[in-house]
């Protein structure tokens, strides 16, 4: 993650310009002193070090970017507040809502910009659903079905990543790939009310890395194994507060499924489908389609579309990357003009109360639990 979005600082003047502001890589943080100093360099960091407390007291430093595991999130996100940084996050925000609404109140006392890193909202596609729902174009939104399902850890060889570690991630597919979910659920049709769902863990041990990089789907574990204490996998169903039903699946065991997060969101004049496997394509119908040419139409988002800087021509392709250097671009321009950025912690406190209520649901055998949204 620290690559993308290191790619993202180093390129986004070339593709947004004027740009709203130059990123200066000041300075990279690390485990060890060894890996950090390979990371400056590989990266273009002037600066190295082992501690995050470094980063956040350095006082050339404007924006701390968390890249971590989840666990340290909310310690690092704090005391970078309180020394005046701007905040930007990885998702999920925190391990759970009362650690995301202790970062939200660390922001807003500091009076610092706070974006997540939910890049998915910045490809094309998904700009123009939000655009198309907010012009009234599909009328009133009805349902929203949306999913994210992955295979990188549906062998049971697969090593035990921090991600299958409750300690330090707090929940596994709900908090990893089902957030992604939350957030477009919410961005698109509104806040969660309620929810009534479950988790389910299908593999409960996992060969131990004998690597010390943690990546994804890696098979070269060794003899010895370890526990996985969180979920492979959630389905829950949800009622919005403008009343429109939902229902979101996660699962990081779906075979044959390598990033399919996809939406499909019903309204009173019309429907929408996305798949971001099929990330530059949106699929649009209209009630008011003649019957015999009624059916899903696809539009491809290039130029003449939200962040239509990056490529030349429709359909040429819009990567993770470029969405990473979309993002890059909403954060520098929020900070440059006193914006709002978004999506913000108070986005990702509500996102993290849902995923509480999911997960209380779950232990009351899919009782409805109201978020608190």
């Amino acid at each position: 993650m620290a690559k993308a979005h290191s790619l993202a600082y180093a390129t986004m003047p070339m593709f947004f310009w004027p740009a709203p502001g130059i990123p200066i890589r000041k300075s990279i943080c690390d485990v060890s002193i060894d890996i950090a100093k390979d990371a400056a360099q590989k990266m273009g960091y002037e600066k190295f070090t082992d501690s995050w407390k470094d980063i956040v007291s350095d006082p050339d430093i404007d924006i701390v970017d968390i890249c971590t595991p989840n666990n340290i999130h909310a310690e690092i996100a704090i005391a970078a507040a309180k020394n005046g940084k701007h905040v930007f996050c990885e998702k999920p925000i925190a391990m759970t809502a009362q650690e995301a609404k202790d970062m939200l109140d660390a922001v807003q006392k500091a009076g610092v910009k706070h974006m997540l890193a939910f890049n998915y909202r910045r490809t094309p596609a998904v700009a123009l659903a939000k655009d198309i729902i907010t012009k009234g174009e599909i009328g009133e939104i009805q349902s929203f079905r949306g999913m994210y399902f992955q295979d990188w850890s549906a062998s049971p060889e697969s090593t035990l990543s921090w991600r299958f570690q409750k300690e330090i991630c707090g929940t596994g597919a709900l908090g990893d790939i089902g957030t992604h979910v939350i957030d477009m659920a919410q961005y698109l049709v509104g806040d969660i009310d309620m929810v009534s769902g479950f988790l389910k863990t299908y593999i409960k041990e996992r060969p131990l890395q004998e690597a010390g990089q943690d990546k994804l789907g890696a098979l070269q574990g060794g003899n010895k194994t370890g526990a996985v204490t969180v979920d492979d996998e959630t389905a829950f169903s949800m009622r919005f507060k403008n009343g429109a039903l939902g229902h979101i699946e996660a699962s990081r065991n779906a075979w044959g499924r390598n990033n399919y997060i996809a939406f499909e969101i019903h309204g009173s004049a019309g429907s929408i489908f996305f798949n971001y496997e099929r990330r530059d394509e949106l699929q649009l119908c209209y009630a008011t389609d003649p019957q015999d040419r009624r059916g899903f139409k696809t539009i491809y988002t290039g130029p003449n579309h939200a962040y239509g800087e990056l490529w030349p021509i429709a359909a040429l392709g819009i990567g993770y990357s470029e969405t990473k250097i979309a993002e890059c671009y909403d954060l520098i321009k929020a900070i440059a003009q006193d914006e709002e950025a978004t999506p913000n912690f108070n986005e990702g406190y509500k996102i993290a109360l849902v995923c509480d209520a999911v997960v209380k649901s779950d232990k009351q055998n899919g009782a409805w639990i109201f978020t608190g949204v």
